[in-house]
């Protein structure tokens, strides 16, 4: 049975960005490509570049075969705070050696931009390319990771770091700041511009329930 935490949903943003890759390679001549499409198997010396968002992973130093998973098939974490299923995925994740973009799911800005970019309402969902896994199964992450071409055990070279994680909605306090005329800061947006979550139950983060 799949794990997961539901969650409120407040009001609806627009999607996220997302990454892209650049090869370099040597052909059989000794021509040196720049492409950003994945180079034929003939090619010799073959180097990649993350060009893509921030938060995203970087595919430089992973083995060609995980690399190309990355690129075509990438996968992003959505989780939120107090929440075990998402520890869970998350865990799994990192002992199968995947990488992936997580983003976290705390403010109604984070909110409204996880029920635009995945549909869903509770925690946590897993993308992987356009598949979508909603709460946490084991078995079934597995598989649909397997079908998207990640090995089965950790090839992630000694020394590679996980990107950090990021708000679902990094920009917030940004525009806020812009709209007010004031720096941002680590307090958070006023409560005229992020209304209020809605309170806690049991030992739930304000927003979700389990």
């Amino acid at each position: 049975m799949k794990t997961k935490a539901s969650i409120f949903i407040l009001a609806l943003l627009a999607a996220g960005a997302a990454q892209a890759q650049l090869y370099k390679w040597v052909g059989p001549d000794g021509k040196v490509t720049y492409s950003d499409a994945p180079p034929p198997k003939t090619a010799a010396k073959v180097e990649q570049k993350n060009i893509g968002a921030s938060g995203a992973p970087s595919t430089a130093g992973l083995p060609y075969e995980l690399a190309q998973a990355v690129n075509n098939h990438p996968v992003m974490l959505y989780t939120g705070d107090k929440c075990d299923p998402c520890n869970a995925g998350r865990a799994f994740l990192k002992q199968r050696g995947i990488p992936f973009s997580e983003k976290t799911v705390t403010t109604n800005e984070d909110i409204a931009r996880f029920k635009q970019a995945t549909g869903e309402s509770s925690l946590p969902v897993l993308t992987i390319g356009r598949n979508k896994q909603a709460g946490f199964e084991e078995s079934a992450w597995g598989s649909a990771l397997t079908a998207a071409g990640y090995p089965k055990t950790s090839q992630l070279p000694k020394g590679w770091q996980q990107p950090a994680a990021e708000a679902a909605a990094p920009k917030a306090k940004v525009q806020q700041a812009e709209y007010s005329g004031k720096p941002a800061t680590n307090n958070g947006p006023s409560a005229a511009a992020v209304p209020s979550l809605p309170p806690a139950t049991g030992n739930a983060p304000p927003g979700f329930r389990f």
